[in-house]
């Protein structure tokens, strides 16, 4: 729909003209479990103020609208229902509209996702609305600033769980007219919440209550305050064994207790529920009330401690836009950042400061999630931290690892700088001062700058609003075995307005030395960096260091560059780094240098292949064994990639051999032996083996979620059956195994098969976004010589593709299908290579191809032109 991209300045114009009072919707679910139904009945009533009698409009993207009554009156369909739009063309200074509609079932995990659980039948549903899609369920103002109470009413069967941001307060049955009971469920009216954060959960789920009680302390404002919280756990019926909600709520209810010390705000909604849905196409999402998970953070397999880390990491994050975020919201998706940027460093602070996993949250914060954002900063089409965002396309494009990862990085370096106690006072005046209304940048930097004593404002722009990052590098001279001189060397130009973009960064400087087997730290220096040289002269005539590592304690975000000495040090020893996180560190400034086609990939895997068996801290080990298939698939050029893939199988092969039983890290090494297989004979060897339970090492699970990850691999090599699939499928018929059954099927060879798949991809929309995505996963598991057909296809398709889809479905097709795997034949430029020339020649035929269509191909291209540079060295 033409009118579907809601602009910044439409929403502006909107919010000038009304103030909302109340929403009451009405979903109608007494047929979902019909799926020859496509859709369900929704009325949304809406009370609000209008300054001015000029017309305004509605949001609604659906299958139909039976109705509109504005004021009483209703209005003529075939002059007010224009594509995604419901116009009201005279408005009184205080209005109600009653809207009623067919709203459509999603598949796509847009709106109100239905899904039917293949282990027993079951239909489920919930909502998804971040950051346009409330629209697909009922109509509204769909802009972030018009905040308003929302009262829900839902008609379900009358066996199901159904739950919404605020408590139930009636459920009724109503009068039988099908086979299935139905009942209705009335909602108690919201706080003023957005739009995007409201939601529906209806299904015949499992649910786990539990509450949570503290006392607030003679220190907080709130003294001697009971605070309770009820709270509630969800997942399918079929997941119920595996569902480790104890777990859940311990780590819940250290959330609660530890935000609402910190922000000395109490909770602002009635209850915290948490629901672990099926086909979730994010991590988590922060409706208050009922925050929503991927299920995928519930584990029938074997799961390594990272996971669980993981999941801690994702409850905190959204627990923490309950103040940021859901209590104040951004005015408009320019600031994005205020609160994915917040929550992010908040749910890593949570987790160092109030789990048993302490620490080690940074640990996994520096090699997971800053490494995504060092990624993201070097596309051409990074942005600023605080970005333009001119409509909802571009906003549905910046959740990405500018916002989330680099954002929470700038603000730790903040915490940094301005100290904690600062941070934690400035954030409690900004919900005092703006509860249940939106904000903008100035509105946060405000207290914090009059919390800190601090000018914040040169801070802002050179960390908020400018692109890129700063590379730094350490010069460092010495003479019989005693430092000279030390200096680091600032690099930071803006890409996007090609400016001189020096920061200033806050960090800490490590010296190690060699004692014994292990590379321990001598030195510390804590100093700013400022301009393009900074001196450092409490360095001189120390002993000069094996390794020097800037940015030690990871307090900064910048690029960090080895010089000579410490990049020779680094790739025979950087795995004996004792202190975790600078050894974390160590491996981060090889990826970067790799990655840069400064260090040859084939140096980056033996070091791998050499030094990881020892690694401790499984996060670690993990990014650095995906790092290494990484590096062997894209960065190794042809006529070296033999020797690499032999020298990572038998790495593979011998550490899954030498783990300790049971470990953490035996489960990472047999996991990367299905992703070494696809290419290697030796390995796929020893794969059939132990899928029939043949020299199984000990104390290794082989359950599920391996099992089929060995099968996705013969059968990417054509060393599978259909009829074996099938029977492994058969054994555990699960939504999870489904979707890595999907992924085994579409990994078979064949120039037939693939042509089907490619079809049913591309051309079919049968395919759910989890089965679509395991589809295109395996499809692209097979050599890139296989693939080579489709690279015109792929040009020719995704126009077509990008204007039929949803933003959701269109994104995973137009990513995932890009050819990036691609050789550098000796003697060719990286600019030369046929795929790369064709990327720049759709671009050149494309200049005004949608902004989010672009931005993925621009981001492939150069994904692609990094690893046939990196090829070229």
């Amino acid at each position: 729909m033409l009118n579907s991209n809601l602009g910044r300045n439409e929403a502006a114009a909107r919010k000038s003209q009304l103030s909302v009072h109340h929403y009451d919707v009405h979903l109608d679910l007494s047929q979902v479990q019909d799926l020859g139904v496509p859709g369900f009945p929704t009325r949304s009533t809406i009370t609000f103020a209008a300054g001015s009698s000029t017309g305004t409009f509605l949001d609604f993207i659906g299958l139909a609208v039976t109705s509109v009554f504005l004021n009483g009156e209703s209005l003529d369909l075939d002059h007010v229902v224009v594509g995604a739009r419901i116009h009201l063309p005279q408005l009184a200074p205080e209005n109600e509209v009653t809207v009623d509609a067919i709203a459509a079932y999603s598949t796509s995990g847009e709106g109100l996702h239905r899904f039917v659980d293949p282990a027993d039948g079951q239909t489920y549903t919930y909502t998804q609305f971040e950051p346009a899609d409330a629209r697909r369920v009922f109509a509204n103002f769909e802009q972030p600033d018009l905040k308003a109470p929302f009262t829900f009413h839902v008609i379900a069967p009358t066996t199901w769980e159904v739950a919404s941001n605020q408590s139930v307060e009636n459920q009724r049955p109503l009068p039988t007219t099908g086979a299935v009971p139905t009942s209705q469920w009335d909602f108690a009216p919201t706080v003023p919440i957005s739009t995007y954060i409201t939601t529906v959960l209806a299904g015949p789920y499992f649910k786990v209550e539990e509450n949570f009680s503290m006392v607030f302390g003679p220190e907080s404002a709130h003294a001697g305050r009971q605070l309770e919280i009820p709270l509630a756990a969800y997942c399918r019926a079929s997941l119920a064994p595996h569902f480790d909600s104890a777990e859940i709520f311990k780590v819940t209810k250290a959330g609660l207790k530890y935000f609402n010390d910190l922000f000395d705000y109490p909770y602002p909604f009635v209850k915290y529920d948490q629901a672990f849905v099926p086909e979730y196409n994010l991590g988590a999402m922060e409706n208050p009330g009922l925050v929503t998970f991927t299920e995928t953070y519930l584990h029938s397999s074997r799961a390594t401690d990272t996971a669980y880390q993981l999941r801690a990491n994702t409850i905190m994050h959204e627990m923490a836009h309950m103040w940021f975020g859901d209590l104040v919201t951004m005015g408009w998706w320019d600031d994005l950042w205020l609160k994915e940027s917040v929550a992010d460093f908040m749910g890593h602070l949570a987790v160092a400061e109030a789990t048993p996993w302490g620490q080690k949250s940074w640990t996994l914060f520096a090699s997971r999630r800053k490494a995504w954002a060092y990624v993201q900063d070097q596309f051409p089409t990074t942005h600023p931290i605080a970005a333009d965002i001119p409509d909802v396309e571009a906003a549905k494009a910046n959740f990405d690892g500018i916002t989330y990862a680099k954002g929470a990085s700038v603000l730790k370096q903040l915490v940094a700088y301005v100290g904690q106690d600062a941070f934690v006072a400035g954030s409690r005046e900004y919900f005092a001062s703006h509860a249940y209304s939106n904000t903008s940048l100035n509105d946060l930097l405000k207290p914090l700058s009059a919390a800190s004593g601090r000018d914040l404002g040169s801070w802002s722009r050179d960390w908020l609003q400018t692109s890129g990052m700063s590379t730094l590098t350490p010069v460092v001279a010495s003479e019989q075995g005693r430092v000279t001189s030390f200096s680091i060397e600032q690099e930071a130009a803006d890409p996007v307005t090609g400016k001189m973009a020096l920061r200033p960064h806050r960090l800490a400087v490590g010296f190690f030395h060699h004692d014994g087997g292990a590379l321990e730290r001598s030195h510390s220096f804590s100093l700013d960096v400022l301009g393009t040289v900074t001196d450092v002269s409490a360095a001189v005539g120390l002993p000069a260091p094996a390794l020097i590592l800037l940015n030690d304690q990871d307090l900064s975000y910048a690029k960090v560059r080895l010089d000579a000495g410490s990049l020779t040090t680094a790739l025979a020893s950087a795995g004996t780094v004792s202190d975790p996180l600078a050894r974390s560190l160590v491996w981060s400034a090889l990826w970067n240098a790799t990655r840069d086609a400064l260090v040859p990939a084939t140096s980056y895997v033996r070091a791998v292949v050499e030094q990881s068996s020892a690694e401790s801290d499984i996060s670690v080990l993990q990014t650095l064994v995906d790092n290494a298939c990484y590096a062997l698939d894209y960065y190794t050029p042809p006529e070296l990639h033999g020797a690499a893939l032999e020298l990572l199988s038998a790495g593979v092969s011998g550490h899954l051999d030498a783990a300790r039983p049971g470990s953490d890290g035996q489960l990472v090494w047999a996991r990367a032996l299905a992703v070494v297989g696809r290419g290697s004979e030796a390995v796929a060897d020893r794969i059939r083996p132990l899928l029939s339970g043949v020299n199984v090492p000990a104390g290794l699970s082989m359950d599920g979620n391996l099992r089929w990850q060995l099968w996705q691999c013969l059968a990417a090599r054509g060393a599978a059956t259909m009829a074996e699939l099938d029977a492994e499928l058969a054994a555990d018929t699960t939504a999870e195994f489904r979707a890595a059954y999907c992924t085994a099927v579409a990994a078979f060879p064949g120039a037939n098969h693939k042509q089907r798949l490619w079809r049913r991809i591309v051309e079919g929309t049968a395919l759910s976004n989890e089965l679509l995505s395991a589809s295109i996963a395996g499809f692209t598991m097979s050599p890139a010589g296989a693939l080579q057909p489709f690279v015109e296809p792929y040009f020719t398709a995704i126009d077509q593709v990008w204007a039929e889809r949803s933003l959701e479905i269109a994104g995973r097709i137009v990513r995932g299908l890009y050819p990036a795997r691609q050789e550098l034949r000796p003697g060719m430029e990286p600019g030369d290579q046929p795929v790369l020339r064709r990327t720049d020649a759709w671009l050149e035929q494309h200049p005004d191809a949608p902004t989010g269509l672009r931005r993925i191909v621009l981001e492939q291209r150069d994904q692609l032109l990094r690893s046939l540079t990196a090829q070229a060295l």
